[in-house]
């Protein structure tokens, strides 16, 4: 299967010049990015297979078994936090309040999931078996086959490829012009806005990118209550997202024809080893007792610190291979002395760093993009619209465990500044993706079978998910509105369980969004007086007036302004810094705290009063930006 990933080091060849080309009907962007050169790929694979061949290394990580039927969608709804529709009947659960928060598209990915594993469950004659209609309630044979008839995946590959056809002449591309941003919508679901631009035929061959060595610019419109960061959340409602992400993502791959490939967690060998081939988890915990509260490995941050100071100016870093014995030899003393704080970094080569920090990668335990979903993230490649797969891409960020998820944001960000410094270091976008897809995507636990002729689509299409993630990080970091949303709706639904009942889930959605309807009708009150906390800054709570203009930046600055008047020193106090002939406070934040969210951090253009009717019942407290030293 085209799905599956370059991720068996064995089975990619070296580049060579009777390279099989990239069969008509592939994805026009990776034909594309023929004009870049791949030697820096081919030129990482070997290094990496003389490497592991010189250590005659074993997998760290069993072989990933094929899954029965039924089983891959048994494990998908206990992943996605329904695994009690998996037995004989529904209960008044943490299963349902999920279910009363999806949108339609999602409602379907959950069913037919369902419906498959309902199946396989009766082929095999095992009891209790649940019908699909005892969840969703009872449909006619007519309807449910006029259903699977409009929204099966291999029909809806069916009606986009003969919509082609029809409107061949149309193009429907907003990602033409690249200096040029084009809005990238987080308010409504992905799979909601796939299925609109599925009905309008809008998905025509024409959407793809035909310059793909051009990166669109895109512009997330901040709303009304502003946009979230992944860190804004708290450990509470994060928990959530994975989940909810998860459901999303199969929605999204639904409608949009493609199967969402996953690998089944695969059991971890242990190790003796303190630093190179542990498991992310167990290294952090190791560092916790050592620094509290560490979220990057102490390693990583070593070596990226390292190459930071003295390796970005560097001709060829990351790409130019430091000496195999050299680095083995590091990786040796880094074992014994890293801890105990006597490893000297002034004394090693930039190259050899590199080549340490591409080896900590690659010797994880399980690949940093993790073993589950290696093959989805390879798989991306094969959506046709720029967007889509940017759409896909956040959402299996965030579906990463935390660690993972830290960790390949600390990477990507030191990319980012290897990128920056190109005049100097001779390594522009495309060089630094071919050189580190190899470490992320190729991983010698994970068994693959690549068809004929398809290595060189697979190795650019992996480059260039690399290159998507480097340069669209900050958007892929962030939290779609929509998901906060639901976060919110389950939060809320936790103190109001909706009834199920055997109806079917499109009557639950409807009476959701009725009442949702409800609450919209009263909250049009044009201002509100509310008290803001500073518990840490002043005793007293600030009371603010709000109106449709009043944003968070405004509350600080008001609160700044309290604190001149009460004779406050500001300047040591909240640490001011003047910026366009104005005073602002740089290390203050306001938190939007209980109510229907655990705790958020507020964007300083989030407007409050929209804010308060979302959620009445929440305290709005002021605290010290936790990136900036502690003053109180």
């Amino acid at each position: 299967s085209t799905g599956n990933c370059p991720c068996k080091m064995s089975q990619l060849p070296p580049k060579s010049p009777l390279a099989s080309p990239v069969s008509e009907g592939t994805n026009s962007r990776v034909e594309s990015l023929d004009n870049l050169s791949m030697d820096s790929f081919w030129l990482e694979v070997e290094n990496i297979k003389q490497s592991a061949e010189a250590e005659q290394e074993e997998c760290s990580l069993a072989d990933v078994k094929t899954q029965e039927e039924g089983e891959a969608e048994a494990e998908w709804l206990q992943d996605a936090g329904l695994s009690d529709l998996l037995g004989d009947r529904a209960s008044e659960n943490d299963n349902i309040v999920l279910l009363s928060t999806l949108t339609k598209t999602q409602a379907a990915a959950v069913q037919r999931r369902l419906d498959t594993y309902s199946r396989s469950r009766r082929r095999k004659n095992k009891h209790p078996v649940r019908d699909v209609r005892d969840v969703f309630g009872v449909v006619s044979s007519e309807e449910t086959a006029a259903e699977k008839e409009e929204s099966s995946p291999d029909q809806l590959w069916h009606n986009r490829r003969t919509s082609n056809v029809q409107r061949k002449t149309q193009d429907f591309c907003t990602v033409r012009n690249p200096g040029k941003e084009v809005v990238f919508n987080m308010d409504v679901a992905y799979s909601e806005q796939a299925a609109v631009l599925l009905k309008g035929s809008f998905l025509s061959e024409s959407r793809r990118l035909k310059d793909g060595n051009i990166l669109t610019k895109f512009k997330i419109p901040k709303g009304r209550l502003g946009v979230t960061r992944i860190g804004d959340l708290s450990a509470q409602d994060m928990k959530k997202i994975p989940t909810l992400a998860l459901i999303e993502l199969t929605a999204l791959c639904d409608v949009l024809g493609f199967e969402l490939k996953r690998n089944k967690a695969a059991k971890l060998k242990t190790t003796e080893k303190r630093l190179f081939g542990v498991p992310l988890n167990t290294l952090l915990e190791n560092d916790q007792k050592l620094l509290p509260n560490t979220k990057v490995p102490l390693l990583l941050q070593a070596l990226l610190s390292c190459l930071e100071k003295r390796g970005l100016e560097t001709e060829g870093i990351l790409r130019v291979s430091g000496s195999q014995t050299r680095i083995k030899s590091l990786e040796q003393k880094l074992e014994r002395d890293f801890y105990t704080g006597l490893f000297r970094w002034d004394d090693v080569h930039q190259n050899d760093v590199s080549g340490l920090l591409k080896r900590f990668i690659r010797e994880l335990p399980a690949p940093l993009l993790t073993a589950e979903y290696l093959p989805a993230f390879a798989a991306v490649q094969n959506i046709p619209d720029l967007k889509q797969r940017l759409q896909a891409l956040n959402l299996l960020i965030l579906i990463l465990p935390e660690p993972n998820r830290n960790t390949l944001k600390a990477l990507l960000e030191f990319l980012s500044k290897v990128v920056a410094r190109e005049n100097n270091n001779k390594m522009n976008l495309w060089n630094v993706s071919t050189v580190m897809a190899p470490n992320l995507f190729m991983h010698k636990g994970l068994p693959n079978k690549i068809p004929e002729g398809k290595e060189k689509q697979l190795a650019e299409g992996a480059a260039d998910i690399v290159r998507m993630m480097i340069h669209y990080q900050d958007l892929l970091w962030t939290v779609s509105s929509f998901l906060v949303a639901q976060v919110r709706k389950l939060n809320e639904s936790n103190s109001k369980r909706y009834q199920f009942c055997d109806k079917r889930i499109k009557n639950l959605l409807r009476k959701i969004h009725a009442d949702k309807d409800k609450v919209e009708k009263n909250q049009a009150e044009p201002s509100k007086i509310v008290k803001v906390h500073a518990s840490l800054l002043l005793k007293d709570s600030l009371e603010v007036h709000l109106n449709n203009a009043t944003r968070v930046a405004d509350v600080l600055r008001q609160f700044q302004k309290n604190l001149c008047q009460n004779g406050w020193n500001i300047v040591n106090t909240v640490n001011l810094l003047k910026c366009n002939n104005s005073m602002e406070c740089t290390n203050l934040l306001l938190y939007e705290v209980g109510g229907n969210i655990g705790e958020r951090c507020l964007d300083p253009d989030t407007y409050l009063l929209d804010l308060y009717h979302i959620n009445p019942h929440a305290e709005w407290i002021i605290k010290q930006n936790p990136s900036y030293p502690r003053m109180f």
